[in-house]
């Protein structure tokens, strides 16, 4: 017997998060790393008295109705929480917590990377490469976008957004935002604020999105957004693929609106689009903004602190709900 919290955690983590997990907790881990169907999630969360699960799991407010009293918290292995239903979760008396800042530079990293392989035609190239296909050279071969000097702008400007707004400086890039509210002088260092999406939206060369996925935000990327774009921008996403109408976005990449777009997420993931991925002027990635070994042991180690914090009797410095 141990008077240990009972601790589910739902995917493979990094093996110093599962040992200090296993330390410091009745753990329950997840070696083979299988995604929970709905059901099992439902039959292991039944005698447990926390759950640290990643975006793979859905807490719909049906889901919630079927959690037991004993369950009190979950601590996501994620910045994003638009897999949680923090209403009913709230209802339930359930805490919910998430891991900001600790993946803030990985993501501004990945973003920067989607930038620069959607502009300089990259999926193209390594393609090119790959199949022995490349046996032709000019100065008129693989033209693509130069991001140098260009404007960039941001929607969402939290802690990743301004990660990547330093990023882009470093490109020469005049940085453009539209937010919940402006940020402070020292925080903005010189970035222009737009009061609306619409009045940032022309001020874009390359629009990169930064803001979580919400209710108010599901679809916010549509076609009457997107033709807003000049003609001719980059588009990026390392969000979440729920703000984006895929469709839109498809339609603006085959007209020219969108010169090439560059994304790490997806309306349906794990797989993504089939329709995207037949389109030579986009980059692609498998949702890997936080995938470095770095930020994965911090997400895993925050979000434990959140576990030691509550079971403490403390409240949890990263407390959502």
């Amino acid at each position: 017997m141990t008077d240990k919290p009972t601790l589910l955690v739902t995917r493979k983590l990094t093996d110093a998060v599962e040992a200090r997990a296993a330390r410091d907790y009745d753990a329950r881990l997840n070696a083979d790393d299988h995604e929970f169907s709905t059901e099992e999630l439902l039959e292991k969360c039944q005698d447990v008295d926390a759950v640290l699960p990643c975006h793979t799991e859905f807490f719909t407010r049906d889901v919630v109705a079927q959690l037991p009293t004993r369950l009190k918290i979950i601590a996501n292995h994620s910045v994003g929480v638009d897999h949680c239903d923090l209403a009913a979760l709230g209802e339930k008396g359930i805490v919910v917590t998430n891991t900001p800042d600790v993946l803030s530079d990985a993501t501004a990293e990945i973003a920067m990377l989607c930038m620069l392989g959607a502009a300089r035609r990259a999926a193209e190239g390594e393609r090119m490469m790959r199949d022995g296909s490349w046996d032709f050279w000019s100065p008129a071969f693989m033209v693509g976008t130069q991001t140098t000097g260009k404007r960039f702008g941001i929607v969402g400007m939290g802690r990743v957004g301004q990660v990547t707004a330093a990023r882009a400086r470093g490109f020469g890039m005049e940085i453009h935002y539209s937010n919940r509210s402006r940020l402070a002088e020292e925080k903005e260092q010189g970035a222009i604020f737009h009061e609306t999406v619409e009045d940032l939206l022309p001020h874009c060369d390359v629009l990169s999105l930064h803001c979580p996925a919400t209710p108010e935000t599901a679809g916010l990327m549509n076609a009457e957004r997107f033709n807003l774009l000049p003609d001719g921008a980059v588009f990026v996403n390392t969000a979440r693929g729920a703000l984006v109408d895929e469709d839109a976005m498809i339609a603006a990449l085959k007209s020219g609106k969108l010169a090439a777009a560059g994304l790490d997420v997806y309306r349906n993931e794990p797989g993504g689009n089939p329709e995207i991925a037949k389109l030579d002027n986009v980059f692609l990635l498998p949702h890997i903004g936080s995938a470095t070994g770095d930020t994965r042991d911090a997400m895993g180690f925050r979000a434990l602190d959140n576990l030691d914090a509550f079971f403490a009797g403390k409240e949890p410095q990263d407390r959502v709900a």
